[in-house]
């Protein structure tokens, strides 16, 4: 249990499935809270980079809510389509995880074997304050290939349609703590947790 004393830390997001993993993983080093319980709006990202949007939103928190702030941004890289989904992974249908899989599994419909690789990627942006000028700064990447229809309901985004390397379990149907011990965003928390310590 976290003590009263313990850091609070802000997560700049309003993602459900984020902010689980966030308080699972960080919720015996400080006292999580999403932003919304502070009334804080999602910040508009307008970064060409995952580092720079996740700069964004965890400023943005810190501004309005005077306390220490988390943020992430992360996505699905294709490297057979370019790098797409990418930056616009959450917003690449214009409409809801299961447009945003369908989408991708029929523009991939096409391609085989090793054109299939793909990887998760999070950064995590953790800044003491808006004016922070060393923000902690890490990356995590989970590699594997999507399959060729989705399996599982757990997880979130494109954990359906996504098979981590190494394993035939689709991410969708693995559980909170084996996702928490492998994902992207566990890697990135991990070696953020590792800069803090320092």
């Amino acid at each position: 249990m976290i003590a009263e004393t313990s850091p609070q830390l802000i997560i700049a997001s309003h993602n459900a499935g984020k902010i689980k993993e966030f308080q699972q993983v960080l919720g015996t080093h400080w006292r999580v809270q999403p932003q919304a319980d502070f009334g804080v709006t999602e910040a508009e990202e307008t970064g060409s980079t995952f580092v720079e949007n996740a700069l964004i939103k965890a400023r943005h928190a810190c501004s309005l809510t005077g306390h220490a702030a988390l943020a992430d941004d992360s996505g699905l890289v294709v490297p057979a389509l370019d790098g797409a989904p990418g930056l616009r992974s959450a917003r690449y249908s214009g409409s809801s995880y299961e447009d945003n899989n369908t989408l991708l599994l029929n523009n991939m419909a096409a391609l085989q074997g090793a054109s299939r690789q793909a990887f998760y990627i999070a950064v995590v942006v953790l800044l003491r304050d808006a004016q922070d000028p060393t923000p902690l700064i890490a990356e995590g990447r989970w590699h594997g290939r999507i399959a060729d229809a989705p399996r599982g309901k757990g997880g979130f985004g494109y954990d359906p349609i996504f098979v981590p390397e190494g394993g035939s379990l689709h991410a969708a149907e693995l559980s909170s703590a084996e996702k928490n011990r492998m994902s992207h965003r566990a890697k990135a928390i991990n070696s953020l947790l590792a800069l803090a310590n320092d």
